[in-house]
């Protein structure tokens, strides 16, 4: 049997750190952009190139959360059996999801009546976890098959419409749902297909042997890259395959690029796994020699995702809550009872795009250092087996 390498390896954590940083702009965007409550910032016919860069360039984040997710199990694999991975994957998999209805759910909205319960990114991760602990127990080639079977060929069910079917919207298509007069249900991310790009990234950790040459590796990743890169430009241009939102052509090309730019998020529709994918791919590919103080930054984003993710969310909440008490709207009008972008008492409210980015900035700044020590304690705390789910 081929031993992996046994040390961390710096280009996967820097491009988990770059990832949550990026997602970070998105959920600032969320709390503070005048136009936030107004329009989608990927609408063509209302947004513009600055505001969209800004929501696009977070498109790469939850397909790489997914992938790289997958390729630490597999990374796992080598330091477990199949049976203790299983079991981990199973335990992280139920935690996650209680964090995303609780915890999560608790910093998105401040409201201890939970009027709305959202199965996004965490919630798919950790069921994706919980598929993946009965994959792994396959034959690498048929984990393979499977995963690029949901992500090739799930947008053949773009339109299949069960309505009112809850099952249905959980696997393949966003809905929402009010339970109650009080309580709102909201399928943001449906399963299919992240339960797909957490197993490739499990079937592609084999590229992390220490049996494979480096040199390798990086043709190897280039190769994906490139080839998922293009055939995205090609069915996107097309329109033939691989997404239920059509590329259109507008009066302007700053339309015509937030347009081709724009394939559906949720769910991921081919077409947007190859855009995101492929960048992720041809960034592994030249980022692991990479070093100094910007990597090392990064990095350390990288190394404590979800104590990283946790923390971002409240602290934004924190700040929303201040904003808006000093610029007159009222600290309790951010106390939610939906999600914030659907929120009627707040349009009218928010700042322009360069607010975002300094609070952003800010915003990244003041999180480092209590991740930098976080993440110290981490490495001298190994014995305390519960770290790991932080």
């Amino acid at each position: 049997m081929t031993q992996p390498t046994t040390t961390r390896i710096a280009s996967i954590d820097l491009l988990k750190g770059l990832v949550m940083v990026i997602m970070a702009l998105d959920h600032v965007r969320d709390y503070f952009h005048y136009d936030a409550f107004v329009f989608d910032p990927a609408d063509p016919t209302q947004s513009n190139l600055m505001l969209f860069f800004t929501r696009w360039i977070t498109h790469f984040c939850a397909p790489a959360f997914s992938f790289l997710a997958g390729l630490s199990a597999y990374m796992l694999s080598k330091r477990k059996t199949k049976g203790e991975l299983s079991v981990f994957l199973i335990k992280r998999g139920f935690w996650l999801v209680f964090a995303e209805l609780i915890i999560i759910g608790f910093g998105w909205y401040f409201n201890v009546h939970f009027p709305v319960y959202a199965l996004s990114v965490i919630w798919s991760l950790g069921i994706s976890m919980l598929v993946l602990a009965a994959l792994i127990h396959l034959p690498t080639a048929y984990i393979g098959l499977i995963s690029l079977s949901l992500i090739l060929f799930h947008n053949l069910l773009d339109n299949l419409h069960f309505p009112g079917s809850m099952i249905w919207s959980i696997l393949h298509e966003q809905q929402f749902y009010t339970i109650s007069s009080q309580i709102q249900l909201m399928v943001v991310y449906p399963l299919i297909p992240w339960i797909g790009v957490m197993a490739l990234g499990y079937c592609i950790g084999s590229a992390y042997q220490s049996t494979v040459d480096a040199q390798k590796r990086k043709v190897y990743f280039t190769f994906l890259g490139i080839i998922s890169i293009v055939l995205f430009v090609i069915l996107r241009w097309t329109n033939w395959y691989g997404d239920p939102n059509p590329f259109q052509q507008y009066s302007t090309i700053s339309q015509d690029l937030i347009s081709f730019f724009n394939p559906s998020k949720y769910p991921p529709s081919l077409q947007y796994l190859l855009m995101t994918l492929g960048a992720s791919f041809l960034f592994l590919a030249y980022s692991e020699k990479w070093k100094g103080k910007v990597v090392d930054f990064f990095c350390t984003f990288g190394r404590v995702p979800f104590f990283y993710y946790i923390l971002h969310i409240y602290v934004i909440h924190l700040i929303a809550l201040l904003f808006a008490e000093l610029s007159g709207l009222g600290w309790q009008k951010m106390i939610l009872s939906t999600w914030i972008g659907f929120e009627p008492n707040l349009q009218g409210y928010g700042f322009s795009l360069w607010v975002v980015y300094v609070i952003w900035i800010a915003l990244i700044l003041g999180l480092y250092p209590l991740c930098k020590k976080f993440d110290q304690y981490k490495l001298d705390h190994k014995e305390m087996w519960w770290l790991s789910y932080l």
